[in-house]
């Protein structure tokens, strides 16, 4: 196979075992070459772009099984997964790691490049009303789907103004607007937009008025804003 390809192929996790079986040996040893070095999660051993963004709420890339251990004795009690259920092994081996110290996981997936679906945030709005606190939620890196979940938990449950809310997409947190993950900005920007012309919870507007794919549009139409 061409190199290219086989590297493509790795990343995909097609030359995982399907089903993955973590009690087996060999099968836990394949997860985890995946897991460290086509999920990047060697990285994430130091690297954890976590930050309260509230009291008892808290952002960050996905942690490893040590950063769980340090979380779990921090008091932390749930963790809102942004990259959704699967078969990979990002996801067995954290949702390993929860079970085995008692924490709850929710899941719900968000896109880092495509605007967000309105039911699924709608899930992830409500998912932090009912979450036991403390609690963290995290994507792969913690830059995009963990910014702007924590944008709208300010909004939502802090009454933070989104001009104030959207600085959690930022480059402090490793989020470039000017790249494809910028949509996200897009988004809270479009709400900005609407709130000019006369006031609207951020909740009623994702409800009546949002319109992904409109949004979508508009975003790769230059970016503009609607008047």
């Amino acid at each position: 196979m061409n190199p290219v390809k086989k590297i493509k192929a790795l990343e995909k996790g097609k030359h995982l075992p399907v089903p993955l079986d973590l009690d087996d040996p060999e099968h836990r040893r394949k997860a985890m070459t995946h897991y460290n070095w086509f999920d990047h999660a060697i990285l994430r051993r130091r690297w954890t772009n976590f930050f309260e963004i509230a009291p008892g709420v808290y952002r960050s890339n996905q942690p490893t099984h040590e950063r769980f251990e340090t979380y779990a004795a921090m008091g932390i009690k749930a963790v809102l997964n942004l990259r959704g259920e699967g078969v990979q092994p990002r996801y067995l081996l954290e949702k390993e790691t929860c079970d085995s110290l008692g924490i709850k996981m929710v899941n719900i997936s968000l896109h880092a490049r495509k605007a967000p679906p309105k039911e699924n945030l709608l899930q992830v709005i409500e998912a932090m009303r009912t979450i036991d606190r403390p609690f963290l939620m995290h994507c792969k890196s913690g830059a995009d789907r963990a910014g702007l979940a924590s944008a709208v938990y300010l909004m939502v449950y802090e009454g933070v103004p989104v001009s104030e809310a959207k600085k959690m997409l930022s480059v402090k947190f490793i989020h470039l607007k000017w790249s494809k993950t910028g949509i996200l900005d897009y988004f809270l920007e479009v709400y900005e937009a609407r709130l000019r012309k006369g006031d609207i919870a951020f909740l009623d507007w994702l409800r009546d008025e949002y319109d992904e794919e409109v949004l979508t549009a508009g975003f790769h139409n230059g970016r503009k804003l609607p008047q």
